[in-house]
């Protein structure tokens, strides 16, 4: 079989090649357009239902709200594990589904189970399912402030909710933009008890005559003309004034607004927290990201949308917009093991090029480092999967075994080349090369064969381990079998047309191998003519 790929590769020498360069040029496309994050993905199929109870104590909601949502929603199929958070007003219910399961089909079913269970809940309590998150979802802060005072922390929020937010959510791939600090704005009404007393109104009628402004209504249709025009009753608030005219009730046959009793005023909403920048009042987006999206190339459009944004700032506010950002880490992860690749490549180019001295088969056996990468990174579009820290990780490990294969049949192949051609009738360089590449063609698969089942375990890893150090298990052991591969193929095509004329004055090993193998003889002939203190250093290390 493996004579066969050798023999075949030879027979279509143009074919191999043109496959080699096409292969290079849809690996460097896929390269350019496949996701780059900082790790693989580990996001285990999870659904958060988010459920609000207002006014209730952290047992009430444990009792009355998340008990009963677990209870429903433990049943489903391929739940692994339900956490669940009650806070004051808040429970957050947590499931977690198995890693080979769909996270939308999970969602579908949360979603079926939830209508079940709000017959269970107290009465205005809706649950509601979060968004598809990362585990690595935070991917940019982004900070509005306006260091001169002209916009206060109000306004600031003000731009951020209904200006910033609505655009970045529009960006394909942001998985949610949530405001901190600043203060939410709202009309307060801040009732006067001895001003009720007066008007002998009960709070009750307030709230519901407060509850019912602010809406439109409709008063059906009237014909003029045989036109037809729409009666509308316009009730929305637009300003405090609207507001103080509101009327609440009736005393002694006289209507009681709003501003009898109250007073109406424009602030913040209640704080649980607040943000800075640089030690001033501000306000911060945390912008988190879809699970899949690539960090890098999402990044590149929020700050394409932040720079349309800042042209439309009124005057005095300030966007800060590098206050985090997860690609700096990333490009600084990915430049590191980028490093670590380049300064392996030139190691070995240096190596080979010692033992070879001879530059033809230092780039022939350079060949299977860029097609092994590239064939790695065609392997990783079709599994889905990123470039990352670990994929690249796996292949700076391999790196130095990439051309372990090539260099093995091309030395050989070298060295037959120069035996034919001391013979008086020399055979076809094809003939040499079949015959060299044949001879070690066991050497190298066993060889191959063997590192790759040092590293199959890791696919047996399961959770996070797993999901982590698999796609380096997946690298490693892609990049080496096309390298094997390459050896087979690509390699004896290259020594057919560029080793068949090797000058005279190349002819033999270089300096280096000749020394290296001179100490290597002299070892041997001591060790072999007494071998007791080898077997006795041998057992003692053991």
């Amino acid at each position: 079989m493996l004579s066969w790929i050798i023999a075949t590769s030879l027979r279509n020498r143009l074919i191999v090649l043109a496959a080699a360069i096409l292969i290079s040029v849809y690996g460097l496309i896929t390269l350019s357009r496949i996701p780059v994050d900082v790790f693989p993905d580990l996001n285990r199929p999870t659904v958060t239902i988010m459920t609000e109870a207002a006014g209730m104590a952290p047992e009430e909601v444990e009792t009355l709200v998340t008990l009963p949502l677990e209870t429903v929603l433990n049943g489903l199929p391929g739940v692994e594990r339900v956490r669940s958070t009650s806070g004051i007003g808040l429970s957050a219910v947590y499931l977690e589904f198995r890693w080979d399961t769909d996270i939308y089909r999970n969602r579908q079913l949360v979603a079926e189970k939830l209508q079940q269970v709000n017959e269970k809940l107290p009465r205005g309590v809706t649950p509601v399912m979060g968004p598809i998150s990362s585990i690595m979802g935070e991917i940019q802060l982004v900070g509005l402030s306006s260091p001169g005072g002209e916009q206060s922390a109000l306004d600031l929020r003000t731009i951020a909710d209904w200006v910033v937010r609505p655009r970045l959510l529009s960006v394909p791939g942001v998985a949610q933009v949530i405001g901190i600090g600043g203060g939410v704005r709202q009309y307060q009404i801040l009732l006067s008890s001895d001003k009720i007393q007066k008007r002998m109104l009960s709070l009750d009628q307030i709230e519901t005559a407060i509850a019912r402004i602010s809406t439109n209504s409709t008063g059906g249709y009237i014909d003029v003309d045989n036109k037809e025009f729409l009666i509308r009753n316009i009730g929305t608030i637009r300003t405090e004034d609207d507001i103080r005219n509101t009327v609440v009730g009736m005393h002694l046959g006289q209507p009681v607004f709003v501003k009898d009793i109250a007073t109406v005023r424009i602030g913040p909403q209640v704080k649980r927290g607040d943000a800075s920048v640089n030690g001033k009042a501000a306000v911060i987006l945390s912008i988190q990201k879809q699970p899949g999206t690539s960090t890098t190339e999402l990044t590149k459009k929020l700050d394409q949308a932040l720079t349309e944004l800042e042209r439309s700032f009124p005057k005095g506010v300030v966007m800060n917009r590098d206050l985090f950002k997860q690609s700096h880490f990333i490009e600084a992860a990915i430049h590191n093991v980028a490093e670590a690749l380049r300064d392996g490549t030139i190691l070995v180019v240096v190596v080979l090029f010692a033992f070879l001295l001879n530059l033809r088969t230092t780039a022939i056996t350079l060949t299977a480092i860029p097609l092994s990468i590239l064939v790695s990174v065609i392997v990783f579009q079709m599994l889905g999967m990123t470039v990352n820290t670990m994929t690249l990780g796996g292949l700076a490990i391999a790196i130095g075994e990439l051309v372990d294969d090539a260099i093995v049949d091309v030395e050989n192949v070298f060295r037959r080349i120069r035996e034919n051609r001391a013979l008086t009738n020399p055979e076809p360089i094809l003939r040499v090369v079949y015959r060299a590449s044949s001879e070690v063609r066991n050497s190298i698969v066993y060889a191959t064969i063997i590192v790759v089942l040092v590293f199959l375990p890791l696919f047996w890893l399961g959770g996070i381990e797993g999901r982590l150090f698999i796609p380096l298990g997946v690298a490693y052991v892609v990049s080496l079998v096309a390298s094997l591969v390459v050896s087979l193929t690509v390699t004896p095509v290259l020594c057919s047309w560029l080793l068949h004329k090797v000058p005279s004055s190349e002819e033999g090993d270089s300096a280096l191998v000749k020394k290296l193998k001179n100490w290597d003889r002299g070892v041997l002939e001591r060790t072999l003519a007494s071998p007791r203190p080898v077997f006795i250093g041998t057992g003692a290390l053991l």
